[in-house]
């Protein structure tokens, strides 16, 4: 009775994630539109073509669950991706856009990383072998972008910093930490 609750649960957080990975292929490319750095333009474009993979991987596992392949309404995505629409829509500009878009996309990626996580574990739990290692490629491909997005974050962050008027750093001013996009 326990392990059908356990799949019963699996299969409902699946769903959930094909629902969050649609709208980010909705999302993302509005969010590579309003960058103003290249190479994040570039890594949303990425990223874009990396989701629909995702969104792929979720239809072959539900094929192999004997499921369709349908979402269930992701409210965490649909909060996130409003977010992000509303920092898309303040007056930011340059660097600051991007550290706003960064922040935004940081988030995404946070959320995705504790969802796979989970369905991943599950899916070994439940001898869906084959699955939990097509969703633990998934989690390993989200957490690689979260870390690309905070190494473009270590350079963008600063150039924001140093917009708007404020005098140009100096070397002393630098913190000797590790910059970082988002702090969990």
């Amino acid at each position: 009775m326990e392990h059908q609750a356990l799949k019963e649960l699996y299969v409902d957080e699946l769903k959930d994630l094909y629902d969050a990975e649609n709208r980010l292929v909705k999302a993302l490319p509005k969010l590579a539109k309003a960058a103003t750095s290249e190479k994040l333009r570039s890594g949303f474009e990425e990223h874009l073509e990396q989701t629909r993979g995702h969104v792929s991987r979720l239809e072959e596992i539900f094929g192999a669950l004997g499921e369709k392949a349908t979402g269930k309404k992701c409210a965490g995505m649909m909060g996130l991706v409003k977010e992000g629409e509303e920092m898309m829509e303040e007056d930011f500009e340059g660097e600051v856009m991007d550290a706003a878009l960064i922040s935004a996309a940081q988030r995404v990626e946070h959320y995705e990383i504790a969802a796979y996580g989970c369905v991943s574990t599950w899916a070994e739990l439940l001898g869906e072998s084959e699955a939990g290692a097509l969703l633990e490629k998934t989690l390993e491909e989200e957490k690689e972008t979260d870390q690309k997005l905070t190494e473009l974050a270590e350079g963008i962050n600063v150039e924001a910093k140093s917009t708007g008027g404020e005098e140009e750093e100096s070397e002393d001013d630098v913190p000797q930490k590790k910059a970082r996009g988002a702090r969990a």
